[in-house]
């Protein structure tokens, strides 16, 4: 017959597993000391990489009904844009990924107002009609975030740049990268 088995093979981590080597004891502490399953550690991890340079803001309308996070940099770049509805509202955003964005709190008492092309999609609160964040129409794969709605704390600067949203194809075509901001 065949020879007996002796011992035990060490099998190949499964999908999603990996070897920490020298570093599963040190893993495991600081999983244990702050309470994280393997999920919350290994979002802290991806976190740290992907948005390195960029701080977590958090925000929301005046009501409190509607909050968001948003990781951008402290150092915003804001678009001051004079098209109808920007003009009339006093829109100033920056904008980011979707990826960047996660919405907590709200989605239920978020309306949404669209004219024109209806690309963009105007959200707001139902409560307090504050729109601390829209997809605008340069990005729709994005968020235009106000950074007037975001908590005290994160921000370092503000630069503000003006849009000609009168003139929003030419003003959009010329800009070297507005469409990119939305981009990962």
């Amino acid at each position: 017959g065949a020879p007996a088995a002796t011992g035990t093979q060490a099998q190949p981590p499964g999908p999603g597993a990996f070897d920490l080597g020298a570093q599963s004891g040190r893993w495991a502490a600081f999983q244990e000391r702050h309470r994280l399953s393997c999920e919350e550690a290994a979002r802290l991890l991806l976190d740290a990489y992907e948005y390195r340079g960029l701080v977590k803001h958090t925000g929301g309308c005046h009501c409190g009904a509607v909050r968001f996070e948003v990781w951008a940099s402290a150092d915003l770049h804001v678009f001051n844009c004079n098209c109808s509805i920007c003009t009339k509202k006093q829109n100033r955003h920056f904008i980011v990924p979707a990826s960047r964005f996660k919405l907590m709190k709200g989605a239920d008492n978020l309306t949404t107002y669209t004219f024109n092309t209806h690309r963009a999609q105007h959200t707001f609160c139902k409560t307090c009609g504050v729109q601390s964040f829209y997809t605008p129409r340069s990005n729709p794969d994005g968020y235009g975030i106000a950074p007037h709605c975001l908590d005290d704390g994160t921000v370092q600067t503000i630069v503000t740049e003006d849009i000609n949203g009168k003139e929003w194809e030419k003003a959009v075509k010329e800009h070297k990268t507005i469409r990119d901001m939305s981009k990962p």
